[in-house]
């Protein structure tokens, strides 16, 4: 059986390794995508004037009117004190030619005091250029930049069998870190003194061993955000109830009445402030979420600048149908079935942001050890291959050796 394991954990480890590798180093820079991407393009992030800044609607009213080929679809609702206002966009249709404009960016920079644009950017392209840098960062961090085909998000899934893998792995690996109860210390050890292989090989047999239970939380959570619909949520949903997805709700997209106008969005986000009373919630509306294909709006709920939630499981977030006002579904943590909490925290726990700065802190530590753990296994396949090639190649010249001989 332990030789079973062994080929079992050498090809699911040369398999794996370039994915984990690649993730683990994005994963250790993005826990600080924010703060790293503010210290590389400064005026992107930094407002130039300084004074009473404009509503949040305003400014996204403004941008509009003076480029009338987009749409502002994601928007947040509060400023922070010296901060640009960061706005999400997307083309709206040519009626020339039925086809989307082209913008050439998807995200803005707009300095709130006087509602000028400091800056324009395609988040997530595939570009190095310091402005282009983090946002290509993260998107390679969960997608390897593989583009979506026929609506199928290739990355993702691939990412997510990979994640996968890494389960079975893990399982795997550390059934072989413990050959014997007896010896069982050497597992925890760094022969330190010896180093070249000797430390390279302890380096990855007891640096995954001393992190296992990390490694295995980081693994199933990247399966859960990387294929939540089509794998983990009916497996969940085998033991717990799950409340549909918001987004998913035919309600949400639903035409209103004969000539009634839709709603704009001081109203939802009106509607969306009384209901955040109702619910007691404490933050106040955060961002604007708008789909134009359906003219539905979703609204979150944080203080300004923590978009992604710093501590606990994440924001909450209610849904409107655009045109007719009515909230079709809502995201709150804590809320829902045992299964519904599972699903919140699978970002927050991914990011480490369930527990704030620590947590950062200690995901960065984590990927960076992914990226070891990948290059350590790698050196000892190689290592052990190349032994293998050599004693099949000594015993193939024995063995013409001793056709030679007996003839």
């Amino acid at each position: 059986m332990r030789a079973l394991f062994v080929r079992l954990h050498r090809w699911l480890g040369v398999a794996t390794a370039l994915f984990l590798f690649v993730t683990g180093l994005t994963g250790a820079v993005i826990a600080w995508d924010h703060e790293l991407d503010a210290l590389l393009n400064p005026s992107f992030f930094y407002a130039q004037t300084s004074g009473p800044a404009l509503s949040a609607l305003e400014l996204a009213q403004r941008v509009e009117a003076a480029d009338p080929r987009l749409d502002v679809t994601y928007l947040p609702l509060g400023v922070e004190p010296g901060r640009t206002l960061q706005m999400m966009v997307m083309p709206r249709i040519s009626p020339l030619t039925g086809q989307p404009y082209e913008l050439g960016f998807n995200q803005l920079a707009v300095d709130p005091v006087t509602g000028a644009i400091q800056g324009r950017r395609e988040w997530g392209a595939l570009s190095l250029a310091r402005l282009n840098l983090l946002p290509f960062i993260y998107k390679l961090h969960y997608s390897l930049h593989l583009p979506a085909v026929g609506g199928f998000e290739v990355g993702m899934w691939l990412l997510g069998i990979v994640g996968i893998a890494w389960l079975v792995d893990s399982v795997i690996a550390l059934l072989l870190s413990f050959p014997s109860v007896k010896v069982w210390r050497k597992s925890f050890a760094f022969r330190l003194k010896r180093g070249g292989y000797a430390l390279t090989f302890d380096l990855h047999r007891s640096g995954g061993v001393w992190i296992w239970g990390l490694l295995v939380l980081v693994a199933l959570t990247s399966v859960s955000m990387n294929l939540a619909e089509p794998v983990v949520r009916p497996v969940v949903a085998a033991f717990s109830p799950l409340a549909p997805l918001p987004l998913k709700q035919p309600e949400l997209s639903r035409a209103g009445e004969p000539g009634s106008m839709p709603l704009t969005r001081a109203e939802i986000v009106q509607r969306a402030t009384q209901a955040g009373e109702a619910h007691h919630l404490k933050a106040p509306p955060g961002a604007l979420y708008y789909m134009p294909w359906s003219g539905a709006y979703g609204i979150g709920f944080f203080a300004p600048g923590n978009d992604h939630g710093d501590v606990g499981l994440g924001n909450a977030w209610l849904y409107y149908n655009g045109h007719t006002g009515t909230l079709t579904g809502q995201t709150i943590p804590g809320e829902g079935s045992a299964g519904d909490v599972f699903m919140q925290a699978q970002f927050p726990l991914h990011s480490g942001r369930i527990i704030g700065i620590p947590g950062r802190i200690l995901m960065s530590v984590i990927g960076l050890a992914v990226a070891m753990l990948s290059v350590t296994g790698l050196m000892i396949w190689f290592k052990k291959l190349r032994a293998r090639r050599a004693v099949a190649a000594r015993s193939r010249l024995e063995q013409s050796a001793a056709v030679s001989g007996s003839m």
